[in-house]
């Protein structure tokens, strides 16, 4: 049986369960590599180049832990997942940065997926797949169809309020993790792209912290669809970072709709979308008074004052709270 590797990095958070569930259904062996850690992050820093941002290179570590045991890496060409939109730069070319800079690599399999061009969408993506793994198509769009319906169930249960982890854990049945249990206390949004937010090693265990401070989190990717476009709507001109849009639109909903304290937005050094994004949702958050707490991630950042902000923000919330 023949082993694809996806790291457990960048859009893993967002697309894991539908590439699983569609390879699995191909009758494939998905393998994913080891959560972050230490070594996988020194693994990326050494491979990749200086002016990448901190996600980036943790990529270039989860690729080199898990290149040794599959028979092919599935790093896909993602440009655009939506009409008159695009993601980053560095995920657009990571097919070419990862294979010219990782030595010794298995075969890369990375359909280009462009909403923007004729012949580029999802479904081309498929066929592309089945003809690269010699798979009847009819067979591969079936895998696809139920692997998709999988993917948006997943979707929902973190609309519900679970992390994409913990809602994976629902989708394929485990014990012991179907209740969702209702919290009381502060509430904060966590704003932030899935990999910032739901990297325990990159954020050092942000979301961890505030549920031990009975703190409820919000997150995009608990907000249904409707609800991020509706905000993004009311921008002055249209924002074509398909990331950056969940951003402003939660931001958007948590500070218009009161439904939170406070926002809590994590970014990564050096990225120009993050930069431009998170200057538009502090200026609007310092506009209206809105108690708001700006995280920087790199692989310099400090655990001790990482946390010293984080509580003296919490501190805050818990004061405004008593007036």
């Amino acid at each position: 049986m023949q082993i694809i590797g996806i790291p457990r990095a960048l859009l893993f958070y967002h697309y894991y369960p539908l590439w699983r569930d569609f390879f699995t259904g191909l009758g494939l062996k998905v393998v994913e590599s080891n959560p972050t850690n230490r070594a996988i992050l020194l693994g990326g820093l050494q491979t990749a180049v200086d002016e990448t941002c901190l996600p980036v290179k943790i990529f270039y570590g989860h690729v080199q832990e898990l290149k040794d045991r599959v028979d092919y890496l599935f790093i896909p060409r993602l440009v655009s997942v939506e009409k008159q939109a695009y993601i980053c730069p560095k995920l657009l070319g990571l097919p070419d940065m990862v294979r010219h800079s990782l030595p010794d690599l298995p075969p890369l399999i990375s359909p280009t997926i462009n909403f923007n061009r004729r012949g580029q969408g999802l479904y081309n993506a498929v066929f592309e797949l089945a003809a690269l793994l010699k798979v009847n198509p009819l067979k591969a769009l079936y895998a696809f169809g139920r692997a998709r319906g999988r993917w948006r169930y997943w979707q929902g249960l973190q609309q519900r309020g679970l992390s994409p982890l913990r809602a994976l854990e629902v989708l394929d049945g485990k014990p012991g993790v179907a209740a969702i249990k209702k919290a009381s206390g502060l509430r904060v949004g966590v704003l932030g792209h899935p990999y910032n937010i739901y990297d325990p090693y990159i954020n050092m265990g942000l979301l961890e912290r505030l549920r031990d401070m009975n703190i409820i989190v919000q997150t995009p990717e608990m907000l249904p669809p409707g609800i991020i476009a509706s905000h993004v709507s009311q921008l002055p001109k249209k924002l074509f970072w398909t990331l950056g849009q969940y951003v402003m639109g939660a931001g958007g909903h948590f500070m218009q709709d009161g439904n939170v304290d406070g926002i809590i937005h994590l970014i990564s050094f050096g990225c120009g979308p993050d930069s431009l994004v998170g200057e538009l949702v502090e200026r609007r958050a310092r506009r209206e008074g809105f108690p708001f707490l700006l995280l920087t991630l790199d692989e310099h950042s400090g655990e001790t004052g990482f946390l010293t902000r984080l509580e003296a923000f919490v501190d805050t919330l818990k004061w405004r709270q008593k007036e």
